[in-house]
């Protein structure tokens, strides 16, 4: 599949990390999410109904980045991917999570764990 949908950037204050002092503070998280999907009829259409709304797809990862709290950014994206998966249309996904301000006593960039999963991955 050559199709494509792609989120970078969205930013959403969580409260994930193994730290208590991360859990209570909470910090910004950054997800950057690809679906792989079938785009032609969408393409004929010029109907909404007819591909993946990427408001909505934001809106749901939003919700997950600042629900429930884990420990690892690991577990975060995990559960990103899936809400990815939620629409049949989507072949696969890839999920990265940022965590700009990862507890690392060191000057760094970034700190990010990429998953992608398909459709035959779902439980």
């Amino acid at each position: 599949m050559t199709d494509r949908i792609t989120l970078r950037g969205l930013t959403v204050r969580g409260h994930h990390g193994v730290f208590a002092h991360e859990r209570a503070a909470g910090q910004d998280f950054v997800v950057d999410a690809e679906l792989e999907v079938d785009l032609a009829a969408a393409g004929r259409s010029d109907d909404l109904a007819d591909t993946v709304d990427y408001g909505a797809l934001a809106t749901g990862l939003a919700g997950i980045v600042g629900g429930a709290p884990v420990d690892l950014i690991e577990t975060l994206a995990a559960r990103l991917v899936v809400a990815c998966l939620a629409d049949p249309r989507v072949a696969a996904a890839t999920v990265t999570v940022h965590k700009p301000a990862a507890p690392i006593p060191l000057s760094f960039a970034d700190v990010a764990v990429t998953v992608r999963r398909t459709r035959a991955d779902l439980p």
